[in-house]
């Protein structure tokens, strides 16, 4: 049986009055005029055989098709399995009256991921291990960073920065990950040398968010968005910004809890925390018995940075008097 013949046997069942005249030749109530309205016995849609091909022709309404130009008309489905059938025969394209099927392929996409040791992975003699154990990281939070030996060449492998890699560095990467985990940008933190920048960021994607943990965060819980990567790695369930401000309803986020550094006399910092209240955002207020800036000290001198959480956390009215009360200084 013939491919054509064989997508006929297939559809007829869909065809009023369909039956077989003779060998190649099909009859059936026209499916684009609809034959004779007051007789429903009427069938004057016939399949024949021209040129090695089926057509289609209606004695009625005069309607002429390729079997092809049929079935994409009035059988797309199965107008795009006959076109894969009559392609693995070699029967279309050029001359032929089927064209050759169009194969759309998605580029595959392959996550962006920082080619370096962990610092999780370091010896312990290693003195980037050393640095980040004597800030008191959790050690169950260390592989969320890594080690680079020479910082400008490698940054140059990723984006073009440095016109000179001479007086090279080691820095420690902070990954900028987007939600899904492809490295959007990073920051080089250094860790063994005297420099005026400590923090070295570099973005891969132009627009995308400087934010440290996007990629690591459950959006059912809340989340503390706080200012430095190091103080987030103290916290479950937290983001940091990474030298930029943060909308957190541009990620769809509905529970989410600000937390500044423990600086009242940072006008910059007032500044803000009295912004995020008046968004009615919740927001810390730090007690006056903490001296400590940010979370990381706090932890080194001792205090249950859990605890100051869950017990200083504020927002509408009573934000805005612990505020007045925090800047009295």
């Amino acid at each position: 049986m013939s491919i054509d013949n064989q997508f006929v046997h297939n559809i007829s069942a869909q065809l009023d009055q369909f039956k077989k005249k003779n060998k190649g030749v099909y009859n059936f109530r026209c499916p684009y005029c609809g034959d004779s309205q007051k007789y429903k016995n009427k069938a004057r849609g016939y399949f024949f055989t021209s040129k090695n091909d089926l057509v289609y022709k209606c004695h009625n309404c005069g309607i002429g098709r390729s079997f092809s130009a049929f079935l994409k008309e009035k059988f797309p489905l199965v107008y795009d399995q006959y076109v894969m059938e009559k392609y693995k025969a070699g029967l279309t394209g050029k001359h032929r009256s089927v064209p050759k099927p169009e194969f759309h392929f998605d580029k595959p996409t392959f996550k962006k991921r920082v080619n370096l040791q962990r610092l999780s992975d370091l010896n312990n003699s290693h003195l980037a291990l050393a640095y980040v154990m004597g800030r008191g990281l959790p050690l169950d939070k260390l592989d969320q960073l890594y080690y680079c030996p020479n910082f400008k060449q490698w940054t140059n492998t990723h984006k073009q920065t440095f016109k000179s890699t001479k007086h090279d560095e080691e820095r420690i990467i902070i990954p900028l990950n987007d939600k899904d985990g492809n490295l959007m940008g990073f920051q080089g933190r250094a860790f063994n040398h005297p420099t005026e920048m400590r923090y070295i960021t570099i973005m891969l994607e132009k627009d995308a968010p400087k934010i440290f943990g996007l990629d690591k965060v459950n959006t059912n819980d809340p989340i503390y968005i706080v200012e430095g990567p190091f103080d987030s790695l103290f916290l479950d369930n937290s983001v940091a910004m990474a030298g930029s401000d943060l909308d957190p309803r541009s990620f769809g986020w509905s529970d989410y809890i600000w937390v500044y550094d423990n600086e009242p006399r940072n006008r910059e910092i007032v500044n803000r925390i009295n912004k995020t209240i008046s968004r009615g955002d919740q927001v810390i207020i730090w007690p006056k018995h903490v001296q400590q800036k940010d979370i990381n000290d706090m932890v080194l001198s001792g205090h249950n940075v859990k605890n100051l959480l869950e017990s200083n956390t504020y927002h509408k009215l009573e934000a805005t008097l612990k505020l007045k009360d925090w800047n009295k200084v």
